[in-house]
């Protein structure tokens, strides 16, 4: 059961290495991308929440979107997160990541103040008309304020022709179908990926096309069989793949900010990375480390 969207399948929110001074460590980065590339993942997502989007420059973040495109190299899709609260920041960086070569756009919904619907709708909409670029809505309501409804994303859907998907990252798979169905009858080629790990198979039996998670920077192989065992209809491998993300999702568990378990476990995979996370935030610690290794075991 193959999906007909644009864009499909597994996408890392790629972790943004750093060292230990906050900078980025271009070399580890590197070659970490590479190590989803070889494990078959669809695309890389930089500057997601996982990828610390909150916590950089703008300039820094044109850099190393420029960095991430060109060291891909058309191999996988690079999707760009440009999302900000301050809307003439948002096209500058969109405009920046059009021009080193990027596949799509990724915004999350304005945040502190929750945009009506109308506002919302006004937001999005500037930003499509100011880019030729696919663009994929971010919806994460537990950190926006806000939420994206189902009645919303239709509206934008078939209002703007290149706002083509979305990031549904709300933790009840009945809101995600609700989009499916409601976008799906206007454009049957939107993309809809949940932004949960464990909600893969039930995504794609809804309809939907796939998952944007954190997990994929720890284990994308096992995402990458989930994926291509569903599509070959080879369900047995399929639910055996999702055991193993379901047993993964402790991993959230032991820590209080998500990004320090999943660049915990990047480390104990055997990448020697900083796990450092830049302000404001609170630092693995050597009991959580160990935590994570066993659970990774």
């Amino acid at each position: 059961m193959t999906s007909s969207a644009e864009f499909s399948g597994i996408i890392c929110p790629s972790i943004t290495i750093t060292k230990d001074d906050g900078d980025i460590d271009y070399e580890r980065w590197e070659r970490h991308l590479d190590h989803l590339i070889e494990a078959g993942i669809n695309g890389v997502l930089v500057f997601g929440s996982i990828g610390e989007f909150y916590a950089f420059p703008l300039d820094v973040k044109k850099q190393a979107v420029d960095f991430v495109a060109k060291h891909v190299a058309g191999r996988i899709k690079v999707f760009a997160g440009v999302g900000d609260t301050n809307l003439n920041n948002v096209i500058d960086f969109a405009q920046a990541a059009e021009a080193s070569g990027v596949d799509a756009l990724v915004i999350v919904s304005p945040y502190y103040f929750s945009p009506t619907a109308g506002g919302a709708k006004a937001y999005f909409g500037a930003v499509a008309e100011a880019t030729n670029l696919p663009v994929i809505l971010y919806n994460f309501p537990p950190r926006t304020g806000s939420d994206l409804t189902p009645e919303l994303v239709a509206e934008l859907a078939a209002a703007y022709p290149n706002i083509v998907g979305i990031k549904d990252t709300v933790d009840t798979i009945s809101h995600t179908r609700k989009v499916i169905r409601a976008v799906k009858a206007v454009n049957p080629r939107f993309a809809v990926f949940s932004g949960f790990d464990e909600y893969y198979l039930v995504n794609r039996v809804s309809g939907g096309d796939g998952v944007i998670c954190g997990m994929t920077n720890v284990e994308p192989e096992t995402f990458v069989a989930l994926h291509r065992a569903y599509e070959a209809g080879d369900y047995g491998t399929a639910i055996e793949a999702a055991e193993r993300i379901s047993h993964l999702m402790a991993l959230y568990d032991q820590t209080d900010l998500f990004i320090s378990a999943i660049k915990g476990a990047v480390k104990a995979k055997g990448l020697n990375i900083s796990t450092l996370i830049r302000e404001p935030a609170v630092q693995l610690t050597a009991q959580q480390y160990e935590a994570i290794k066993a659970i990774l075991k």
